[in-house]
């Protein structure tokens, strides 16, 4: 199985989930006035938990969901799930922002469930956010793919057709480059940095992500891979060592591999 985990999350709606968060965000409040704003993360989670197992509710931390793809395990773990119903995600930060609803969506679309939340103790008073996804893992696994513009080997392809089909669309781009790196790349170490050079002078250091020695991989969920996408990667490109990027952008509905040379290496 392609997402392995030990639970089946049932689809909530608003009347379902109201009276259940109201009585977590209870004490959460709590919480948030007893040891104020400043702790880690990892205190507010063990102490939320066992706030709520005293008032008799079940609630499991660092759940654990796992992406495998050809014999590579990837574990991502759920900060908190609540009567094996809702996933809540504890942050430590200024502020939400699109990042962290990005997170719970991932873990909402890896567990096919339709309604999570955030709940932010940095600030003096606590933030919280619904999260709702309405997409099922069936429909994830059905897109289009664009390989037009891709010039490399058939096995990249084929690796990140697969993985997609797999694992659906929607994913955080880490997940899939390291898959793909694993399966598809060939360097000593994918992982490198490399000098960058512009008018004859040494601009210091850029990390990239390596095929092999001459192949870069850049992977993005960007809604559109448009012009203006394209040439900033170019503009990178340009001022590296490397010859050529094998660009993977992931969307809903649709794949798309592309290839962009480096003129002054080719």
């Amino acid at each position: 199985m392609p997402v392995l985990f030990s639970f089946t999350l049932p689809i909530l709606s608003n009347e379902q989930m109201t009276p259940l968060d109201y009585e977590v965000m209870g004490h959460a409040f709590a919480l948030h006035s007893e040891r104020g704003r400043l702790c880690d993360e990892t205190v507010y989670q063990h102490d939320l938990a066992g706030r709520l197992s005293t008032a008799g509710m079940s609630a499991e931390i660092e759940v654990a969901i796992i992406l495998s793809f050809r014999g590579l395990d990837i574990t991502l773990k759920i900060d908190l799930l609540v009567e094996g119903k809702v996933v809540y995600e504890l942050k430590t930060c200024e502020c939400l922002t699109r990042r962290h609803e990005a997170q719970l969506l991932e873990y909402l679309f890896l567990t096919n469930s339709s309604r999570g939340k955030l709940i932010n103790f940095r600030p003096h008073s606590v933030e919280a956010r619904f999260v709702n996804s309405s997409r099922t893992t069936t429909e994830r696994q059905q897109f289009t793919y664009d390989t037009s513009q891709y010039h490399g080997d058939s096995g990249l392809v084929d690796c990140v057709r697969e993985l997609v089909s797999d694992w659906g669309t929607g994913l955080n781009p880490s997940r899939y480059r390291k898959a793909i790196l694993h399966f598809a790349g060939d360097a000593p170490t994918s992982d490198c940095v490399l000098p960058m050079t512009g008018n004859g002078r040494s601009l210091g250091n850029q990390r990239f992500h390596l095929l092999d020695e001459h192949t870069a991989l850049a992977v993005t969920t960007y809604s559109k891979t448009n012009t203006a996408n394209r040439i900033e990667f170019e503009k990178v490109l340009t001022i590296s060592p490397l010859r050529r990027m094998h660009w993977v952008n992931v969307t809903h509905g649709h794949l798309k591999l592309s290839t962009i040379n480096n003129d002054r290496k080719i």
